[in-house]
C-alpha cells in the first residue's frame, strides 16, 4: 500500500507540474494582444526617454567639446536595436493576431502564436528594462586633450635654424628651466615659438602637456589663466566665475604634478607667474617656461636662465626669402628688374615680415616702370616702428599704391571665423595709416582683445566710421550711441547677453555687422529693422532662439551667417526668401524641434523653396534633415552648384553619387544620425568614368559620417582626390572604409585613382566591425594625423612603422593595433 500510495503523490505532483506548465506558456497566446498594446506603449516611453538623453548629449558634445559615454552610446544601440526588432515584429502582427480564436485565448496555429507571443514578452521585459536603465546621472566626459596641439606655420621658413637648434639644445638641459626669446617686431620670434611647439609633436612622452598663450600688450593675468585653464581642462561656467586666486590654486594643482611645457608668446612686461599659478622650475621640476619678447630688459624681469636673440636676416638670406615671394619668371626675365628688386629687398632692412609683405605686393609688378616706383616710394619717407630703435625698415606713408588696398583687406571684415590676425608690426603700419594719414577722411575706434567688461562710453562713438570691439567681456549693450556715418561694427566673441532695443537707432549706414560667438545672446532687438544699409549679418554661434520677423527690413543684405545656432527653432517663413540681395547664405546647424510656422520644420524643406527665389546666391552652407528636405534639395540644379557646406542628417533612404555631380564647389560634408545603406554606385567602367568626368568631389576637403548605423562603407570616397581631412565614428555595422567587393570590380580603375593621396588627417573612432581600411598599403604623402580608436576587429593599417618614423606621422592608436605597427610586417 505504501508503495502505491508514493506513485499516487508522484503522479498528483507531477500532473499538477504539467499543468502549471501549460498554463504559463498558454499565457503567452491568451496575452498576446494585451502584450502588443502594453510593447507599443512601452517603446514610445522608451523613445522619449532616449530623446531627452539625446538632447543632453547634444548640450554637451558639441558647444562643450565633451563626447558621450560610452555606457550611454552603448545603451543608445541597444535602444536603437530594440526599435528595429520592435517593427519587425509590428509587420507579423496582423498575420498573428488574425490566427486567434476563442477570445483570443486559443489559436488556429497554437505553436506559431506560441512563438510569437513569447517574442513579443520577451521583448516586453526587454523595452522595460532599457526604459529604467535610462535614467543617466551623467551623459558626457570631457575629451582628453592632445598634449600638444600643433599650431599652423608657413613652410617657408629662412635663417631660423641655427637658433632654432640652439633653443632645442637648451630644453634638453636640467639646469635650464626658463628660456627667453627676444627681438625687434616682426623679425621671427613667434614663428620660432611655432616651430618649438611644433617640434614637440615628434615627442610626445619628454612631456605631459604643451601649452600655448599669446600674452600680448595689454596683458591680463585672467586671459593667461584662461589660457591655461582650457588646455589642462579647467575651464567651464563655475571655474569662470573663481576670483584669480582660486583660479591660481586650481592651475598649481595640477601643473605642480604634471610635466610641462609653458609657451608666452609677445610678452611686453614682467609676468608674475606665481599670481598666474604656474609653478617655477627648477632642477628638480623638470618642466619648461619659453618666452618671446621685443625688450631685452624682460628677459631680467622674467628671470630667464637663458636669452637667445633673433636677429634681422643677413643680406643673402634675406634675398633668398623675397625671390621666394616674388614669381621667378619675373625676375629672370629681365636683369633691370632683377637688379632694383634687389634694391627694394635692401631696403627692407632685413625684417622678415617687411620682406614677404612686400615680394608678395611685388609679385604681380612686371614692368621695369613699376619696380622703379616702388624703390622710390621706398626712399622717398621712412616709417620707424616703435621697438625698433637704430634698427631702420624702411615702409611708406604713400605705400597705397604696392599694398593696394590694405584697410579695406586687414581692418573692414574678417573673411571666416579663422580671421585676418596682422602682425603686430603691419598692425602697426595701419594704425598710423588709419590715425595719421587719413585723420581727416576716416575714423576709427578699434579696442580688440583688451578686457573691456562694458562699452566705450557713447561720447568716443561720435563720427567713427568703423568700430571694432571684438575678444572683450562686453554682457550688455545698455547705452544708445550716435553714429550717422558708421559702416562696421564688430562685437564678436564678446559675452553679450543684452543689446538695448534703441542700440541701432542712429547707424543709418551700417553695412556690416558681427554678433557671432556671444554664446549667451539670446535675443535680437527688433529694432535692428532700422539698419536698412546692412549687407553683411553674422548672428554665429549665439544662444538666438528665433530670428524677428521685422528683419525683412533688411532689404540690402547681402550675407547672412547662421552658422551653429544650435538653439535656433523659428526663422519666420517667407523671411529668406525676402532677401532678394543675398549672396552668401550659411546655415549649418540649427535647434531640433523646430514649430510647423518655422520654415526649419520638416527638416529644411521649406528653407530649400525660399532658397530657391534667391537669384544671386551664389555661396550657400547648409543643413538638411530627412529624406524629403534632401529630395527637394537634389532637384535644384542651382542650389547644387553654389554649395560649399553640406550637413546631411536623419535619412532613411540610400542615395546615389550621381545625384551628387551638380556640387561643384563642396568644400565639406558631414552626414550623421542617418540609417540609409550607402552612397550608391553602379561600380562598372562607365558609371564610374561618369563621375570622375563631372568632377563633382574635386572640391572636397573635408568629410565627416557619424552615427550612420546601417552604413557598411564609404568606397565612394576614393573619388574625392583632394580630400585633406576625414573622420568617420559610431558607424557600428561598418566593416570596411573602401569595400574590396565594391572595388574590386574595377580595381585598376580604383587604384587609378590614387585614393587618399593628399591626405592630412584620417579619424575612425568606435567602428567596432571595421575590418579594413583598404586592400593594399597606401603611400599617405601628406598625412599628419591618423587616429583609429575603438576599433577592435581593424588588424591591419595601410601603412607601415617605417613610415610612420620617417614622416613623422602623429598616431593615436588601439593597443593591438599599436602593437601590429611596430612588428613591422607587411601592411595589407
Amino acid at each position: 500500500m505504501g508503495n502505491i500510495c508514493a506513485v499516487s503523490i508522484s503522479c498528483n505532483a507531477l500532473f499538477s507540474s504539467c499543468i502549471q506548465c501549460f498554463i504559463s506558456k498558454a499565457a503567452y497566446i491568451s496575452q498576446l494582444e494585451d502584450n502588443l498594446v502594453r510593447l507599443q506603449s512601452e517603446l514610445q516611453k522608451l523613445i522619449h526617454t532616449r530623446n531627452d538623453v539625446m538632447r543632453r548629449v547634444i548640450l554637451h558634445e558639441q558647444p562643450l567639446k565633451m563626447k558621450r559615454t560610452d555606457q550611454v552610446q552603448g545603451w543608445l544601440s541597444r535602444v536603437q536595436a530594440a526599435e528595429d526588432q520592435v517593427a519587425e515584429l509590428q509587420q507579423l502582427k496582423d498575420e498573428q493576431t488574425q490566427k486567434l480564436c476563442l477570445g483570443g485565448y486559443c489559436s488556429t496555429n497554437c505553436k506559431s502564436s506560441y512563438k510569437f507571443g513569447k517574442r513579443i514578452y520577451k521583448m516586453l521585459q526587454v523595452v522595460t528594462t532599457l526604459k529604467t536603465e535610462g535614467d543617466f546621472k551623467i551623459v558626457a566626459e570631457k575629451i582628453p586633450e592632445d598634449p600638444v596641439d600643433e599650431m599652423p606655420i608657413h613652410p617657408t621658413i629662412v635663417g631660423l635654424q641655427s637658433t632654432f637648434d640652439k633653443v632645442w639644445t637648451c630644453l634638453g638641459d636640467q639646469q635650464v628651466g626658463i628660456i627667453a626669446i627676444y627681438g625687434m617686431g616682426g623679425v621671427g620670434k613667434t614663428t620660432l615659438l611655432t616651430l618649438i611647439n611644433n617640434k614637440f609633436l615628434d615627442t610626445p612622452d619628454d612631456f605631459d602637456v604643451v601649452i600655448w598663450v599669446v600674452v600680448s600688450k595689454e596683458q591680463k593675468l585672467e586671459m593667461i589663466q584662461e589660457s591655461i585653464g582650457k588646455k589642462i581642462g579647467l575651464w567651464d561656467d563655475s571655474w569662470k566665475t573663481k576670483r584669480l586666486e582660486e583660479k591660481a590654486l586650481d592651475i598649481f594643482k595640477i601643473l605642480s604634478k604634471k610635466r610641462f611645457v609653458l609657451l608666452l608668446d609677445d610678452i611686453w612686461e614682467r609676468v608674475d607667474l606665481i599670481k598666474v599659478g604656474v609653478p617655477l622650475p627648477s632642477p628638480k621640476i623638470s618642466s619648461k617656461i619659453v618666452f618671446t619678447t621685443r625688450f631685452n630688459e624682460v628677459c631680467g624681469h622674467m628671470e630667464a636662465h637663458k636669452q637667445f636673440k633673433v636677429e634681422c636676416l643677413a643680406h643673402e638670406e634675406a634675398w633668398k626669402l623675397f625671390r621666394m615671394k616674388v614669381r621667378r619668371e619675373t625676375l629672370d626675365n629681365d636683369p633691370d628688374i632683377l637688379r632694383v628688386a634687389q634694391l627694394v629687398a635692401k631696403e627692407c632692412g632685413g625684417l622678415p615680415i617687411a620682406l614677404i609683405t612686400i615680394g608678395r605686393a611685388m609679385a604681380c609688378k612686371k614692368t621695369v616702370k613699376e619696380w622703379n616706383h616702388a624703390i622710390q616710394v621706398l626712399k622717398k619717407s621712412a616709417f620707424k616702428f616703435s621697438g625698433m630703435g637704430k634698427e631702420i625698415v624702411g615702409l611708406v606713408r604713400d605705400f597705397y599704391s604696392i599694398i593696394g588696398d590694405l584697410l579695406r583687406a586687414c581692418l573692414l571684415e574678417e573673411e571666416d571665423y579663422d580671421g585676418l590676425k596682422m602682425h603686430d608690426v603691419i598692425r602697426d603700419m595701419a594704425l598710423w595709416i588709419a590715425c595719421e594719414i587719413e585723420k581727416e577722411k576716416e575714423k576709427f575706434l578699434v579696442q580688440t582683445s583688451v578686457g573691456l567688461t562694458e562699452a566705450p562710453e557713447t561720447r568716443k562713438w561720435k563720427g567713427v566710421k568703423r568700430v571694432s570691439l571684438m575678444g572683450n567681456r562686453i554682457e550688455n549693450l545698455s547705452e544708445i550711441p550716435s553714429c550717422p556715418h558708421l559702416s562696421t561694427l564688430f562685437l564678436n566673441e564678446n559675452s553679450l547677453q543684452m543689446i538695448n532695443n534703441d542700440f541701432f537707432q542712429f547707424m543709418p549706414f551700417l553695412k556690416a555687422l558681427n554678433l557671432s560667438y556671444n554664446y549667451d545672446l539670446a535675443d535680437l532687438p527688433l529694432r535692428i529693422s532700422r539698419l536698412v544699409s546692412l549687407q553683411h549679418l553674422d548672428l554665429s554661434s549665439t544662444k538666438i532662439n528665433e530670428l524677428p520677423e521685422e528683419l525683412k527690413a533688411l532689404t540690402n543684405l547681402r550675407c547672412l551667417k547662421l552658422d551653429f545656432m544650435f538653439s535656433l527653432h523659428i526663422i519666420p517663413r517667407r523671411l529668406i526668401s525676402s532677401f532678394a540681395k543675398l549672396h552668401v547664405f550659411r546655415l549649418s546647424d540649427f535647434g531640433r524641434f523646430p514649430p510647423e510656422d518655422s520654415v526649419l520644420f520638416g527638416g529644411g524643406e521649406y528653407l530649400v523653396e525660399e532658397l530657391l527665389c534667391l537669384k544671386y546666391l551664389n555661396a550657400l552652407s547648409i543643413q538638411l534633415k530627412g529624406s524629403c528636405a534632401l529630395r527637394k534639395f537634389l532637384e535644384s540644379q542651382k542650389l547644387h552648384s553654389c554649395t560649399q557646406f553640406l550637413h546631411l542628417e536623419g535619412l532613411e533612404e540610400s542615395l546615389a553619387v550621381l545625384s551628387l555631380t551638380g556640387m561643384k564647389h563642396i568644400d565639406e560634408l558631414v552626414i550623421s544620425s542617418s540609417r540609409f545603406e550607402e552612397l550608391k554606385i553602379d561600380y562598372c567602367p562607365r558609371e564610374i568614368q561618369q563621375i570622375r568626368e563631372s568632377h563633382c568631389f574635386h572640391s572636397l576637403g573635408k568629410v565627416i559620417i557619424q552615427e550612420c548605423i546601417k552604413l557598411r562603407d564609404a568606397t565612394w570616397l576614393v573619388f574625392a582626390p583632394n580630400l585633406k581631412n576625414v573622420a568617420i565614428s559610431h558607424c557600428f555595422v561598418m566593416e570596411e572604409v573602401i569595400s574590396v567587393e565594391k572595388g574590386g570590380q574595377v580595381k585598376e580603375e580604383i587604384e587609378s585613382l590614387n585614393p587618399f593621396a593628399k591626405l592630412e588627417y584620417f579619424r575612425l573612432q568606435n567602428l567596432r566591425c571595421l575590418k579594413s581600411i583598404y586592400w593594399k598599403p597606401l603611400p599617405f604623402l601628406h598625412l599628419k594625423k591618423f587616429t583609429a580608436i575603438g576599433c577592435p576587429s581593424l588588424e591591419k593599417l595601410p601603412l607601415d612603422f617605417n613610415s610612420v618614423k620617417e614622416r613623422k606621422i602623429v598616431i593615436r592608436l588601439d593597443t593591438h593595433l599599436l602593437e601590429e605597427l611596430k612588428r613591422e610586417d607587411p601592411p595589407t
